[in-house]
């Protein structure tokens, strides 16, 4: 039997309801802006990056490298920032 790591499960679970009745969401690209769509992500949320950095359970340093794109988060940080994205007040919940 294969092991699943829990929180992907969580987070997969987590999407699936959230996204059940809703059009596609603007995904997280590579399309060229003025600023990273990390960094546009964190701005939509309206979170200060120290607040945004909470909620992903990371550094404020990793939320940097992340929007300079010297970094790019595994895709459990993807899924929880489109769950975020989806739904900002679940940020509020997740800095608790």
């Amino acid at each position: 039997m294969e092991y699943k790591d829990p929180m992907i499960e969580l987070l997969s679970n987590l999407e699936q309801i959230v996204f059940k009745d809703r059009p596609q969401m603007m995904a997280l690209s590579d399309k060229p802006n003025a600023f990273s769509e990390f960094e546009q992500l964190r701005k939509s949320t309206g979170l200060k990056i120290d607040d945004f950095a909470r909620a992903m359970g990371v550094s404020v340093t990793m939320v940097q490298e992340w929007e300079s794109k010297r970094l790019r988060p595994s895709n459990t940080e993807l899924k929880l920032m489109r769950l975020i994205q989806a739904n900002p007040t679940i940020s509020k919940q997740l800095m608790e």
